[in-house]
This record gives structure tokens, sequence and C-alpha cells, in this order.
């Protein structure tokens, strides 16, 4: 695959982003698009490995490694290559049903588990699958291919994020009539209302969610399921039911001053700003604003990232974004070896944005917060917090140890709190009689997707907890396989 000498004759070139300073001004999408040619030469670096463990989707030692959809990577890293671009299409939509959701916001398992970034820069997988799409769209290759036949089954699919939308578009593939259920007033579920709009413009969703449309999907909005329409009744309406309603419950921080005002869930803070955003462009104040204020934002995955850059864009005094764990390693540690995804350092776009307003990243490590301190109006005006050291007991398991004398104020005017998710909220599993596992999902194997509840399949975050969304398109597309072979009594879905 690729040019046989490309990557020792070509060095990585990935997706440039526009400036740091130029992009805070606006909230567009912040690449850069590479040129073909320059694309072309990264689809050369591709080896020609024996093994191509880009595609091998799986998890190892709980660590993402490979392509979770088994995209075939190296074929169309070849056909890009060779200029073949449609054919690269082709081979993409094989396996993946929205590369340019992936190709935007995927944090690309596939290039850590490159042959080629055991020795040098792995090949820029990412890149070229959003230049495929994207360029797919341009060209008009991308059109909508209603099934010619019916099958007269229904299915119901509460849920209109990634697992959703996957799932709806195999179903309506297979001729099934599928109905999606979205509680907010616009398609998308995480992908309209939890990444920002300069990560993923909403446009390129609701591109797709038309397509879909066209094709037979029909979508409901501003519907709960479980309070506006009774699970049970929505259960005896279809033929099947698919819940892929997400992990949606946030982790929270029950300290003293909890209570007090400007202490907001990440996702109370980013689903607003996106609405607002959408609807008036943030002229109707409809949104929680970091304007002129001091942030802190506590959590350091990507919902952490998503925070410090909205509150950026608001024109915020001041950022700082705590995490717990230590800062990660420059290079890949002994226990996370290659082709594991690499957990080492890096600057992500919100923390370079901050960076280059106020100086330095804005991230601090091994910080435990340990009460908030309100106003004699209650609202809060800071934070008191701990450094910790992270120690290992005689059974291998590690737990935080304050160090003393490292106790330290911070000024707050606003906190968001980015720490991740507990689980599905409860009312459509709690109605419908779903079994849960320990960690309160919705109890249903991998690869089957079938819950204790006849007809009632479960996929994405619901079913495995909070993960990426390339997990969520093969979980959907998965559960639409076995939801079609448990009403057909066989299936072609792959």
């Amino acid at each position: 695959m690729g040019k046989t000498t490309g990557f020792m004759e070509y060095k990585r070139k990935s997706t440039p982003y526009r400036e740091p300073k130029e992009r805070l001004e606006n909230w567009n999408e912040f690449y850069k698009p590479l040129s073909d040619e320059e694309l072309q030469q990264q689809g050369a670096r591709c080896m020609d490995c024996g093994v191509p463990f880009c595609q091998t989707g799986t998890e190892i030692a709980n660590k993402s490694a490979g392509c979770p959809v088994y995209n075939l990577i190296p074929e169309w890293n070849d056909l890009v290559y060779r200029g073949k671009w449609k054919d690269a299409l082709h081979r993409l939509h094989k396996t993946n049903n929205f590369p340019e959701f992936t190709g935007r916001v995927c944090p690309a398992p596939c290039e850590g588990s490159c042959v080629l970034g055991i020795i040098e820069p792995a090949v820029a997988i990412k890149s070229i699958e959003q230049a495929i799409i994207d360029k797919g769209f341009e060209e008009g290759w991308v059109v909508a291919e209603p099934p010619e036949n019916r099958t007269g089954k229904t299915v119901g699919i509460v849920g209109s994020g990634p697992a959703g939308l996957a799932a709806a578009a195999q179903l309506n593939r297979a001729g099934h009539k599928v109905t999606v259920y979205e509680r907010a007033d616009r398609i998308g579920g995480l992908l309209t209302y939890g990444i920002p709009n300069m990560k993923l413009d909403k446009s390129v969703v609701k591109r797709r969610v038309d397509l879909l449309t066209e094709e037979g999907v029909e979508f409901v909005t501003n519907t709960e399921i479980g309070t506006d329409i009774p699970a049970q009744e929505l259960r005896e309406k279809h033929d099947a039911l698919i819940l892929c309603g997400g992990a949606t419950n946030p982790r929270d921080l029950p300290i003293d001053g909890r209570d007090l005002k400007g202490i907001h869930f990440a996702m109370d803070f980013l689903r607003p700003d996106t609405k607002s955003l959408l609807d008036s462009n943030h002229e109707d104040g409809n949104y929680i604003s970091a304007k002129g204020k001091n942030v802190i934002v506590i959590g350091g995955g990507d919902t952490g990232t998503d925070c410090v850059s909205t509150s950026m864009r608001h024109g915020c005094e001041n950022l700082t974004q705590f995490e717990i764990l230590p800062k990660p390693p420059n290079a890949r540690a002994d226990e996370n070896p290659w082709p594991q995804y690499p957990n080492i350092y890096k600057v992500d776009y919100g923390q370079e944005e901050a960076a280059s307003i106020f100086g330095d990243d804005p991230r601090q490590y091994q910080v435990m917060t340990k009460k908030f301190v309100g106003d004699e109006n209650g609202n809060v005006k800071e934070l008191h917090t701990v450094q910790i050291e992270w120690v290992t007991d005689e059974n291998g398991r590690r737990s935080p140890k304050e160090i003393e004398g490292s106790e330290k104020i911070w000024k707050a005017d606003l906190v968001l709190l980015a720490m991740g998710f507990l689980g599905p909220e409860s009312p459509v599993l709690d109605q419908l009689e779903v079994e849960r596992d320990n960690r309160s999902n919705a109890k249903a194997e991998h690869d089957k997707y079938d819950t204790n509840v006849e007809g009632v399949f479960a996929a994405g975050d619901m079913r495995r907890g909070q993960s990426l969304v390339v997990w969520a398109i093969n979980e959907g597309r998965g559960a639409a396989r076995e939801c079609d072979r448990w009403l057909m009594g066989s299936t072609e879905l792959p």
C-alpha cells in the first residue's frame, strides 16, 4: 500500500489548525485543509506492513488499539496516493457511516497502532479520512441511497447521537422503517450539543441528518421517551427498539460549597452555549457566559478541553484547568506499549488557545479540590485545593495522598465540572425493566446487544459507558445487525 519508499521520503503532516488568536475571534471550525498533493504524500507513507494493526480495532488492557469500526485504512491510503478519491470514498463508507464526524473528533487510536509509528511519526490517517469525505461531498459523490424494498418492519431508536444515527442508517439500508426519537430540539445528540461548533460545525451534522431523512429515516425531536411518551408504549408501537440514550449522568463533586451559584456541570455550560449560537449567534443571551470571569475547569479530558475553548471565546478574564492525575510523559511509558493508544502529553486545541492569551498551558496536575467558598450573595468566589501524589499499596491499588503544606486558594467566578459521566439516566431503562450491569449501564453483551427484554437492544454509551464517537458508531452498527437478525431470522448487515 502507498509508495514502497514513501515513509522514507515524506515526513508526517497532519491537518493544520488556524492560528489560535485568529480562531478565537469566531466559532468556525479551526481546521485548514491540506492540498491534494500533500495528502497524496501522506497516503504514500503507508508502509504495506504485513499486519495493519491500524484497522484491527480492539481493546488491550482497557485502552483502544486500532480502529473500532475496522476502517480499511491501508486500502484508502493507497487509493488517495494514486489519486483515486472516489474509490477511496467507497472503501471508507464500507465500514464507517459518518467519516466526517470521526475525521474531525476522533482521537485516532488507529494512528496509535500504526506500524510506522513504532519508529517514526505515524501516518496521518485521520487527516486523510477527513479529506476523503469532505472531497466526496464537494464533488457531489455523497448522495441519498434509499432502499429499493421495504420489509414492513418498524424499529424505534431512542437517542440520536452517533450510535443511534449509525443504527438508523444501517437498519434503513436493510429496508426497515426507522424512527429516531430525540429529546432535544435538534438531531445529533452529543454531536450537536456536546461538541462545540469550532470542533464539529453543526452544518456537517445537519448535512448527514438531511441525507438520512432523504433516505427514509424519520426523526422526532422535542420528545423524551419515558416522559413525553412512556417507554412501554413505544415498545408496543414498534417491532423492535434500540436504546442509544448515552451516558449522560454527570460525575459530581460533593464537597463543601457545592451548592454555591456559579458552579455548573460541563454539559450544562456547553449545551446551552451551542443552542444559543445556533438559535441567535449568542444574541439571545440564553447561555452561561464566561466573559470577564475567573474560570476553573475541573477535569482534564475532552469535555474539559471543550469548556476551556468555549470560555476563551467568551472572553474570560483568566482560566485554570485542574487534573487530578499526573502529567503524562512525553513518550510512551513501559506500561503503555504499542499498539495501545499512547497516553502521552499533548497540547490540545483548547489549551493551545489558552496559552496563546495567558502564556502557558492552563492545566495544573495532581490537584484535588477540597472546598468551594462563596461571597455574601451565595456566589462562588474561590476554591481551596491541595496537591496530591499517587501511592500504590501492597495489592497494587493506587490512591491519592495529600501533600502536607501544599494547600492553595484560587479565585473563581465560574467553575465547570468536567469529570466524566457515571452512566445513563434511568426513566427508559426503569420503565422497560431493562437489567443493569455493575456500572448502571444497560446490560447487554458486546456484539449481541440484546437486553433481557425481548426485542429491545442497547448500544453506545448507554451500554458500554462513556466512550469515543467511533466506538458509538461501532456499537450502533452492531446493534442494527443483531436487531435485523432478530427481526428477519438472518442478516446481511456487516
